[in-house]
């Protein structure tokens, strides 16, 4: 059975951090692609930041700068560490797995910036 089971959400200050993770189980970790992807209210699903079964990383522009995903294969976890978070940045966030035709998601975890 697929899993993918998002932690580290909550409240912040602006200018705060986290460091979200997700625990992944039922497939083959280290041959997908991941991704973080994070929803407002009223706002469309976004990409935040992806990384590549090989290490590879893109991000969307309103993270540059402020936000790492990384990822462990031997624990088959992936991580985002955000740094310098933004109003703007309020939403749930989603773990993403991606290989072929095969796509997986997690139930999100809740960020929200706030002072």
């Amino acid at each position: 059975q697929v899993q993918l089971v998002e932690s580290g959400g909550g409240l912040v200050q602006p200018g705060g951090s986290l460091r979200l993770s997700c625990a992944a189980s039922g497939f083959s970790f280290s041959i997908y692609a991941m991704g973080w992807y994070r929803q407002a209210p009223g706002k469309q699903r976004e990409l935040v930041a992806s990384i590549t079964s090989g290490g590879r990383t893109n991000y969307a522009d309103p993270v540059k700068g402020r936000f790492t995903i990384s990822r462990d294969n031997a624990e088959n976890t992936v991580f985002l560490q955000m740094n310098s978070l933004k109003a703007e940045d309020t939403a749930v966030y989603y773990c993403n797995a991606n290989f072929m035709r095969k796509n997986y998601w997690g139930q999100g975890t809740q960020v929200t910036v706030s002072s």
